[in-house]
């Protein structure tokens, strides 16, 4: 596009200027674009083609981006001819990404994608200087004495283009009294004059009802205005704006930080605003449901809407009944607690803490009845004995509570809440030692040692029995596990604590017809010939851990008689829970603790089902 040939000239932006969002723009950030041609918008809409109204051949110079403006020959670019050409729209504003900006958010580099036709610009010097219009026949060419106003930092100016220098006009006093309706208060306590005034008919009703682009404008103006702490009833105000109204009520530019993202207030204001006339039906009116939509930031606009009423009590909600809890104390959010009632009512209790377990090993062909041959020697028996002993250690939870966080909470027992608390924790730790171990790092201070607390799941197969099944194939798990029993040596009927996932997995299987092979828990345990089936959420058996303390997330399942299961306490090492008081910081202390051993006592009384990749 030849410069000779544009409709308007005026500058992009300009460098060492602050913007209304906080942010500088230095000299040459766009200096790679001397030359591009971007789209020429309105208001950087992009949601359909008709909002694009030309084009904008941009011009790096040392003072910011110069922009040559060129209309289309759409209805659109017309009528945006004809605005700028009457001196209706004399703002500019861009929209750039693929930022760059120090931590003083002055803009050292980016890309312009598109230059906007707007009501007030986001940069104060972001103006159109130039209006020469290129004859067609769709425009009479006629003698135009041009004057532009702007809004730079010096304020209200009035320049004409032949350069013949004139003294800028005051501008007219407006007393309140004779037009109420061109002042517009802003969240910030400052006064604009507004020229002009806005029909009265374009009031909410008129949004929720027609949406003409009029009234989306009007919908766009009550939303920043509420995010700025305004009150909605400015939606009956005068919606027209002067030349020198701040950019904060209209659509301007924002910059991200990340280099890769950008997005225009004006982007975010319709968004807003669709959301807003969208779900107006749905809440009973705008008003709520510019409520529903509001940050949680913006307060000042939720206090604005609340004394919105235009009839009955204005912030009637002052007189709601304040919320009451649906119960009395907090509910914990806890793991599934099923399975902890299970073992710690299976296991075995012996009254001493230091359990040693032995054993004959009569299995080997040396322990055989041997048949006797007349004249020869009769050989003796040999057998082996084994044994193995387990020490005990101490698992506890503690807690503290200030002395007067505690007078000060009436509601409910604070401390019996938390008693509580502890002991339900302290049981479903003791439970997946018992099972799984505590998953914590071999070195770990506070770490359950495997030796004190022999953990199933990883017990020597002299006691639990290892078997394996291929990953994620819940028929061969079934295959396996019966497989396997055949081993079981264990007291009685045994119990399967299983992860839940594969619990799920084989509730799924379907047989040739599609029909689900087992209808309940019940009958996968009947098939699997034990007494039932006990889940165990996935993050319990998660902490399994190898002989050599690296994480293991293969075991599956674990059938087991817990009477086969000894714990040891020696008297006094039950479960107990001590307090005290300490004066010197007004604190009350609370320790629940118990010291035990733990361990399988009979050979081959436990299957540990681990998965493992191929078959």
């Amino acid at each position: 596009m030849k410069k000779e040939n544009y409709d308007f000239g005026g500058w992009a932006t300009r460098n060492d200027l602050r913007c209304s969002d906080g942010r500088t723009i230095k000299a040459d950030a766009f200096k790679d674009q001397n030359g591009t041609i971007v789209p020429l918008v309105y208001q950087h809409n992009h949601e359909t083609i008709d909002n694009v109204l030309g084009h904008a051949l941009l011009e790096n110079r040392p003072e910011g981006v110069y922009a040559y403006g060129k209309f289309n020959n759409s209805p659109e670019g017309k009528r945006g001819r004809e605005s700028v050409h009457n001196g209706d729209i004399t703002a500019l504003s861009i929209y750039a990404n693929q930022l760059q900006q120090d931590s003083n958010r002055n803009v050292m580099h980016g890309m312009i994608r598109e230059v906007s036709l707007v009501l007030a610009g986001a940069n104060p010097g972001a103006y159109i200087d130039q209006r020469s219009f290129a004859h067609s026949e769709d425009w009479e060419s006629e003698d135009i004495d041009e004057a532009v106003i702007y809004n730079p930092e010096e304020g209200l100016e009035l320049e004409h283009s032949d350069d013949t220098k004139k003294e800028a006009p005051k501008e007219p006093e407006v007393k309140p009294e004779e037009n109420k309706e061109s002042e517009l208060e802003h969240a910030d306590g400052k006064e604009d004059k507004m020229a002009g005034t806005a029909p009265k008919e374009a009031t909410i009703q008129d949004v929720i009802d027609g949406m003409s682009e009029e009234q989306k404008n009007v919908l766009y103006f009550l939303v920043g205005k509420a995010a700025e702490g305004g009150s909605p009833d400015a939606g009956e105000e005068d919606m027209s704006q002067s030349d020198d109204m701040e950019d904060d009520d209209m659509q301007h530019n924002v910059f991200d930080n990340e280099d890769t993202e950008a997005l225009s207030h004006g982007e975010a204001l319709r968004e807003r605003a669709a959301a807003v006339a969208k779900d107006a039906k749905r809440y009973g009116s705008l008003s709520e449901s510019f409520k529903a939509h509001l940050d949680d930031d913006d307060a000042l606009a939720h206090d604005a809407l609340s004394h919105a009423a235009t009839y009955g009590i204005g912030s009637i909600d002052m007189l709601f009944p304040d919320y009451k809890n649906y119960t009395t104390s907090p509910e914990f959010k806890q793991r599934q607690q099923e399975w902890v009632a299970k073992v710690m009512g299976g296991v075995n209790n012996t009254p001493f803490a230091r359990v040693k377990t032995m054993f004959a090993d009569i299995t080997a062909d040396e322990a055989r009845a041997k048949g006797y041959v007349k004249s020869k020697e009769k050989l003796n028996e040999v057998f082996t004995l084994l044994k193995r002993t387990t020490d005990p250690q101490t698992v506890y939870k503690k807690q503290k509570l200030d002395h007067d966080d505690v007078v000060d909470i009436t509601d409910f027992d604070v401390v019996s809440w938390m008693r509580g608390e502890m002991r339900v924790m302290l049981n479903e730790e003791l439970a997946g030692a018992y099972l799984i171990g505590d998953g914590r790092a071999t070195a770990a201070e506070d770490k359950i040692l495997p030796a004190h607390l022999r953990p199933i799941a990883t017990d020597d197969p002299l006691y639990a029995i290892k078997a394996t099944f291929k990953t994620g194939d819940a028929a061969d798990f079934i295959d396996q596990s019966i497989t396997a029993m055949d081993q079981y040596r264990g007291s009685g009927n045994p119990t399967m604590f299983i992860r839940q996932s594969m619990l799920t997995k084989i509730r799924l299987l379907k047989d040739t017809q599609g029909h689900y092979m087992y209808k309940s828990p019940a009958e996968i345990a009947t098939a699997l010939s034990v007494k039932e089936m006990v889940p165990v959420p996935d993050e319990i058996f998660n902490r399994a851990q190898n002989t050599d303390g690296t994480a293991d997330a293969n075991v599956n399942a674990i059938t087991v008689n817990l009477n086969d299961y000894n714990i040891g306490t020696n008297k006094g090492g039950e479960i107990n829970s001590y307090d005290d008081f300490d004066i010197d910081f007004n604190q009350m202390k609370y320790l629940m603790e118990t010291r035990l051993s733990a361990a399988l006592v009979k050979p081959y009384s436990a299957i540990v089902m681990r998965a493992v990749a191929g078959a």
